[in-house]
């Protein structure tokens, strides 16, 4: 095993500019293919953050509005009917908007989802820093992380909200009472508020103030026992009449442009790969070419065939692992530089993946080289055939 390790990095070492380039080349495919997997998972979470994190097992939408949220209208008077349906434990009332952060200082207004929760029910978001929200009529807010970071707001601070009411543009003071981890909804950060103030200040036309039965767009639902959701959403939907109930990954695998946008990037990457097998498989297949001669004369003198594949193997995988290294080093380098507002999230599991794919698409890519190495013959390689 030492023969074959050993040729193939005294030619590395011979031919150091040339397979470094080789290493770079693959270093970049490297940072594309992460990248794309970062901004799936970055686009991906910007949309199902909040979803995904909800505590409560189900979510109730409006019948017949194909799961979508801003369509979807749940009364005050539903919720009586589905608390009072067996294995739920407590249900909480979640209304959505878009409103605008506005800054007396030169920091730009922020874009973020309004989102309006009953305080203490399933909807709110727990408060990693201060206390959750008091009263249901109360001027508070929680802020996600993403506002946080983003305007540097945190607990005790005032923020203030601009929003559309009929034609007027309004302003709103909400006390900072508490920060969560992210959470955001449909790509912008989020801010809580309890449901009453949110009635008040989401942005509306002029007639909607005199609105009698207090609506919102879902309901999350929480149960006494969690394993048991697929069945209690059967009896919600057999019992209350309606309506339609679904688990979380169902419910933001279902808002707008999710499938779709993770589709569209899964097969960006896939495509990547296989360029990289192209590209890698090009680059060692014009090596081999070049040096015919060499393995020509290594067989004439008693190398065998084993060897020399073994060489060309240890050789392909040396380079495309350096490769791989650097180009991972570099994505996490290079994602230190992005501002907070980038959606590039870098996850263990995809880095890993992304990582491990790499790996062996260049012995993959190398493969057909390997085979025109098996096929030199010395003789023929050295121009001594008759």
């Amino acid at each position: 095993m030492m023969m074959p390790v050993f040729l193939a990095f005294r030619e590395i070492w011979h031919s150091k500019g040339r397979f470094l380039l080789i290493s770079l080349i693959v270093a970049l495919i490297t940072t594309l293919v992460i990248f794309i997997a970062a901004l799936a998972e970055g686009l991906g979470s910007g949309n199902r953050e909040y979803l995904e994190k909800l505590n409560g097992e189900l979510i109730v939408y409006q019948e017949n509005v194909d799961l979508s949220i801003a369509a979807s209208r749940i009364g005050r008077s539903r919720l009586s009917e589905i608390k009072r349906v067996e294995g739920v434990d407590q249900v909480g009332q979640i209304g959505t908007a878009s409103a605008t952060l506005a800054f007396d200082d030169e920091r730009d207004p922020l874009d973020v989802s309004l989102i309006g929760v009953e305080p203490g029910l399933p909807g709110e978001p727990p408060a990693l820093e201060g206390r959750s929200l008091g009263r249901s009529r109360s001027n508070e807010a929680i802020i996600d992380a993403n506002v946080a970071e983003r305007v540097g707001l945190g607990v005790g601070d005032t923020l203030t909200i601009k929003s559309i009411q009929g034609t007027e543009e309004e302003l709103y003071d909400l006390e900072v009472v508490g920060v969560s981890d992210g959470r955001q909804f449909f790509l912008q950060p989020s801010v809580f508020v309890p449901y009453l103030t949110w009635e008040k200040i989401r942005p509306q036309g002029t007639d909607s103030n005199n609105r009698g039965e207090i609506v919102s767009n879902i309901v999350a639902v929480s149960l006494e026992d969690s394993q048991d959701w697929s069945v209690v959403a059967d009896r919600l939907e057999e019992e209350v009449g309606d309506i339609q109930v679904v688990d979380r990954e169902t419910a933001y695998e279902a808002t707008p442009g999710y499938s779709a946008q993770q589709s569209t990037l899964d097969t960006q990457r896939y495509f990547t790969l296989f360029i990289g097998i192209l590209v890698i498989g090009g680059f060692f297949q014009i090596q081999t070419l070049q040096k015919v001669a060499q393995i020509g004369m290594l067989k004439a003198i008693g190398a065998s065939t084993m060897v020399i594949a073994l060489a060309a193997i240890v050789q392909i995988v040396a380079i495309n692992a350096a490769g791989v290294a650097l180009g991972a080093l570099g994505s996490l380098l290079l994602s230190l530089t992005f501002p907070p507002a980038v959606p590039i999230i870098f996850t263990g599991e995809a880095v890993a993946s992304a990582v491990i794919a790499l790996l062996l698409i260049g012995p993959l890519g190398g493969l057909i080289s390997v085979w025109a190495l098996l096929r030199v013959e010395p003789l023929t390689a050295l121009g001594l055939a008759q």
